[in-house]
């Protein structure tokens, strides 16, 4: 077969993205503080673009500026320099932002007296930094300090040891005997069950640290935690030769006992939501607000727009940076108000489709999916799935998911349910159950059954594993 190169004219269609539409894309998935991030940095870099408090939107522009826009490959190549731009001082620049009356408020006239330093928050200790403290203060000896640090090092976030004795002793060259007082030492500070290799060893450590070594509290944690979680306690008792109550109040004492002891020096901090839309109930019905508060308010700047139109006498590269830099501005804020307009859309849908659930609660969410609200909006099921990702709202029953919202059909007798409700129903005969004898899976689909709503055993099992509610062993307890 013999090889050639030639040339062929082929037509073919092909979908092609835009940037304009991937950056609406992209503006659409981000939730409420990803957004007045992005926006933030939109503002930093391109200087067709400023904050203001009054509305602004891009039908602002005048007929002149909007031909000027358009992309021209046409543009003479001129060599006269950017005498405005490069002429341009700070001190225009500054008279410029407050000749139309903006604050300057950013800057210190010099009335304003700094917080003292009293006022400063110190930086909590973390776990490590808390243990060397410790270890600087002990009397052991230096060889055994020194192997102790490398253990401290070797700590995690909730206080277990990562590494084994002998990696400890291969990394600080020394023998096991030193490696073992070194990780004994350590295991000795605060908080109690530090340093340990799992969570016995956690627990031992704490229960010793009590002077309960040797009691019957140390035999269940060294023998017995695997009947303990089973809820076994009568074959516990038998087996130490001690009463139920014995055990009961050994297991008050293990309950007390941290799991993690490196948790309360964790610097983890709260995560607050932020809601995407409010959803506030009047006397008319239900108004949707979008949450707007953080988001930089956007329009393009009055002085760059004037200059981009008066100034014919530019270089061509700097023509067209310019063009460039105001086409993105102009598509950022139609990318915006799409996106808002879009957000809107779809949580009035959902207001309309999910009535009842705004109105009595979760206990009659209806089923709902992706494709019924993109079906009734028009719009593509992605668009729908964008809208709905990672976003919050806020309503009279508290602070949910978009994708809350959303549930599967199950069919019953009085017809289709929401997985949702359903799973309310769950919780709810879990909650009126007699602790001393729970239900069983095919006890609650019974009782469900009664009212009209068929599921399987196992389906049971499933939502009850989803909701974190434990099987029927371990819910009973004993006086």
């Amino acid at each position: 077969m013999a090889l050639e190169s030639r040339l062929e004219l082929k037509l073919s269609q092909k979908l092609i993205l835009t940037p304009q539409l991937q950056q609406a894309i992209k503006l659409l998935q981000l939730p409420h503080l990803e957004l007045s991030e992005f926006l933030s940095q939109e503002l930093l870099e391109n200087p067709f673009l400023e904050e203001n408090f009054e509305e602004t939107s891009v039908e602002e522009l005048s007929n002149e500026e909007r031909d000027t826009i358009e992309y021209d490959n046409e543009i003479e190549d001129i060599d006269a320099p950017l005498e405005k731009l490069l002429n341009f001082t700070s001190e225009d620049y500054f008279e410029e932002r407050s000749s139309d009356g903006r604050d300057m408020g950013y800057f210190n006239p010099g009335t304003v007296t700094t917080p003292s330093f009293e006022q400063f928050i110190s930086k909590k200790p973390d776990l490590s930094e808390h243990l060397i403290w410790q270890l600087r203060l002990s009397s052991a000896p230096e060889n055994i300090k020194r192997v102790a640090e490398i253990i401290i090092g070797d700590i995690d976030e909730n206080g277990y040891l990562t590494s084994n004795l002998e990696e400890i002793q291969n990394s600080a060259e020394t023998d096991l005997e030193t490696a073992q007082k070194a990780l004994e030492l350590v295991q000795g500070f605060d908080p109690s069950g530090v340093a340990a290799r799992n969570i016995q060893e956690c627990l031992l450590l704490q229960i010793r640290n009590l002077n309960l070594a040797g009691t019957v509290v140390e035999k269940i944690i060294l023998q017995n935690m695997e009947e303990l979680e089973k809820k076994k306690y009568a074959a516990i008792a038998q087996q130490h030769g001690v009463t139920i109550e014995d055990i009961m109040a050994a297991l008050k004492i293990i309950e007390g006992l941290e799991p993690k002891p490196g948790r309360t020096f964790s610097d983890v901090s709260t995560n607050y939501i932020t809601p995407d839309v409010f959803i506030i109930k009047t006397e008319d019905g239900y108004q949707i607000i979008l949450n707007d508060e953080g988001i930089p308010k956007l329009r393009i700047s009055n002085y760059y727009r004037q200059l981009i139109v008066q100034e014919n006498d530019l270089p061509k590269e700097e023509r067209q940076f310019l063009l460039d830099r105001m086409r993105s501005a102009t598509g950022l804020l139609k990318s915006l108000d799409q996106r808002n307009r879009t957000i809107y859309r779809v949580t009035e849908i959902l207001l309309e489709l999910q009535k009842d659930f705004f109105e009595k609660g979760s206990d009659y969410m209806k089923p709902l999916t992706l494709r019924d609200v993109a079906a009734n909006l028009n719009l593509h099921e992605s668009t729908v799935s964008r809208v709905t990702s990672n976003k919050y709202l806020s309503c009279p029953h508290g602070v949910f998911p978009f994708r809350f919202l959303f549930s599967s059909a199950l069919h019953s007798g009085t017809g289709s349910v929401s997985s949702t409700s359903v799973k309310n129903s769950i919780k709810k005969i879990i909650a009126d159950e007699n602790p001393k004898k729970p239900h069983s899976d095919q006890e609650i689909s019974d009782l469900l059954k009664k009212s009209g709503i068929v599921i399987a055993r196992r389906t049971i099992a499933k939502y009850r594993e989803e909701l974190g509610i434990p099987p029927q062993s371990q819910r009973r307890k004993k006086k």
